[in-house]
């Protein structure tokens, strides 16, 4: 028995049919959501977020008024593109794990489904023939054919690049926890690593393996006047140069903070760890040019350790205890680690703890050394010197806690209180008849912050002590760390009426351009040139230089040091201005200096000029 098939139509009609199956569906898109939604409650599909459901929602009535303008008479590509947008969107979804792939896939089929039961509907309403109604569906099934392979490539094509984005995001957070964020270089945890390799290839191979830990010297004072992004900036700078003269085989860090270290081993070697030292601190000499900061110089402590050890840990620790002697030493030096270090190290340790109550426990006092006019013989100032009278050690003296006191910036309160105190005795001591100036140690580390100009107005206001009486004693190397800022600060000080002496003249950074650009009173001749003149004779040829130099800039000259009587007389007779040393006095706590002020007399200035005297003319003769 045969089936009657339905009468051809003409293909106007058939296509006009189809557009007004279009024309009715596209405002009846909403519809084909609630058909979705209804089907797959009726199938028992997965209940997905509020979120993921009203997108894919949005996406169904998109898809449906893409397929009804394409029945409307569109262009099929328009449509399929439109179509292809939607499902790109499922796809992502699917990709991302928002929603089963399956549970997409479903949505897809019942989307299908959907249209085509509105479709038919809408037929059934506008009197539409079957062969309008069949092309509709068949127009809503190859929207879905080109839609699901669409979706399937997305869904790959997402897939891929979450697997490229893990991937690269699993090897940015492996970088970041081996690498330093700031300098780009291995960290503590690479480096320890790495120098454990070193040690086992170093072991197997009996090949030698060392550890250079370099710590920058006064960083913190970078930071503290110029700012963190100034402190960062040079520390990228340091790790780029550092890692420019290194070898590939070498293993360069930071550790942290100021400190970086290198791990070399064999040919590396050759010449020595001494030598490497040498390279990386001669790298570091060259100023660094640092935005909104100018040119700064920046020297380095190198602490070594050589040879076989247990661990990396013990390598790496015992080279920063040799950095820790290095700094201790003076700072800008290289020291090799020895067995001893690491009881000191630990006994610098509990000096520090030791220190860091001193100043509130009252353990600090001053002591002062008089000063003396050379030509009249005449105490005309004292110097403020400090002592730590420590309750386990007894009284402690300046060399043995001050660089401490720098490096750990406790130098600044401390400062402080020194210069307190000082004005107040300097002040009590003109009120009670004694005219001297009194003279106070700057730390560079005080120098390093306008708080500094702060403290010298408030000391002086305090004390009431007149500011010409005051003199601030600076070192060369403290003026010319910051040279510029320093400069600014110095003059704002002066401007107060204060005194400014240079400390240790000589053994720095001495000329005539650096002399001219501060705006100095004195200048203190180092206490190793008058030491010299028995031994070297060129000695004295320095001193006559650097008092003609002062006389050249009327800038009052003083010796430090003065000790024997043709020291003196050789002083005199250059006709340098002050002197200060054991052959006067030696540093006094108040009450001594107070009665050496008021028993000095003019006698005991005539007597020393008669010892002079004889110790010139045995000098005379003995160079005859």
């Amino acid at each position: 028995m045969s089936v009657a098939s339905d009468p051809p139509m003409p293909e106007e009609n058939l296509a006009e049919e189809v557009r007004q199956i279009g024309r009715s569906l596209k405002p009846r898109a909403g519809e084909v959501l609630d058909v979705v939604l209804r089907l797959t409650e009726e199938a028992g599909g997965d209940i997905l977020e509020p979120a993921v459901g009203e997108q894919l929602g949005r996406i169904c009535r998109i898809a449906t008024v893409s397929v009804a303008d394409w029945m409307a008479g569109g262009n099929p590509e328009d449509g399929l593109e439109a179509g292809w947008e939607a499902w790109e969107l499922f796809g992502a979804l699917a990709a991302h794990r928002a929603a089963p792939l399956y549970e997409v896939t479903k949505r897809c089929l019942r989307w299908r489904d959907g249209v085509a039961e509105l479709v038919a509907a809408i037929s059934r309403t506008e009197g539409c023939s079957p062969h309008a109604r069949r092309r509709a569906r068949s127009m809503v099934q190859m929207t879905l054919d080109a839609t699901l392979v669409r979706m399937c490539e997305v869904y790959e094509d997402e897939r891929r690049k979450m697997d490229a984005e893990l991937s690269a995001q699993q090897e940015k957070l492996a970088f970041m926890a081996t690498h330093d964020q700031l300098t780009g270089l291995p960290n503590r945890t690479l480096i320890l690593d790495r120098a454990d390799q070193m040690l086992s290839r170093a072991r197997r191979n009996q090949t030698p393996v060392a550890a250079l830990h370099l710590n920058l010297d006064n960083f913190t004072a970078v930071n503290d006047t110029l700012g963190h992004q100034a402190g960062d900036d040079l520390l990228r700078s340091i790790a780029a140069r550092l890692d420019g003269i290194v070898r590939d085989t070498d293993a360069l860090g930071r550790l942290g903070g100021d400190e970086f270290v290198l791990l070399v081993e064999e040919d590396s070697l050759a010449a020595g760890a001494s030598l490497i030292a040498d390279r990386l601190q001669e790298a570091l000499s060259h100023g660094f040019k640092i935005a909104g900061a100018g040119e700064l110089l920046v020297t380095a402590s190198v602490g070594i350790a050589v040879g076989e050890r247990v661990s990396a840990e013990q390598l790496l620790g015992d080279a920063e205890v040799a950095t820790h002697r290095a700094k201790w030493e003076g700072k800008n030096r290289c020291v090799v680690f020895e067995t001893g270090m690491q009881d000191l190290a630990q006994r610098h340790m509990q000096l520090e703890i030791d220190l860091r109550g001193a100043l509130d426990r009252g353990e600090f006092f001053l002591v002062y050394q008089p000063t003396f006019d050379l030509q009249r013989m005449m105490p005309t100032g004292v110097e403020t010197l400090i002592r730590w009278r420590c309750p386990s050690r007894g009284i402690v003296g300046p060399n043995d806690f001050v660089p401490l006191l720098e490096d750990t910036g406790m130098i600044v309160p401390v400062g402080r209180w020194v210069l307190d105190q000082a004005c107040l005795q300097g002040a009590a001591w003109r009120a009670g008849g004694h005219p001297v100036g009194i003279a106070v140690n700057v730390s560079a580390r005080q120098l390093d912050d306008d708080e500094f100009v702060e403290d010298v107005e408030r000391a002086l206001s305090a004390s009431g002590l007149e500011p010409t009486a005051l003199t601030l004693e600076i070192t060369e190397t403290a003026l010319m760390r910051n040279a510029d800022e320093t400069a600014r600060r110095l003059n704002s000080i002066k401007e107060l009426g204060v005194r400014l002496a240079i400390d240790d003249f000589g053994t720095g950074y001495s000329s005539f351009s650096h002399l001219q650009r501060f705006p100095v009173d004195a200048l203190k001749i180092d206490r190793t040139f008058l030491s010299q003149i028995a031994e070297n004779p060129e000695g004295e040829t320095l001193i006559r230089t650097l008092v003609r130099l002062g006389k050249a800039l009327s800038i009052e000259t003083l010796a430090e040091g003065i000790e024997q009587a043709q020291q003196l007389t050789m002083l005199r007779e250059e006709q340098c201005d002050s002197g200060q040393g054991f052959l006067f006095a030696r540093p006094l706590e108040v009450t001594a200096a107070e009665l050496f002020l008021r028993d000095w007399r003019a006698e005991d200035g005539r007597r020393l000029e008669l010892a002079a005297h004889a110790a010139g003319i045995a000098r005379g003769t003995a160079a005859g």
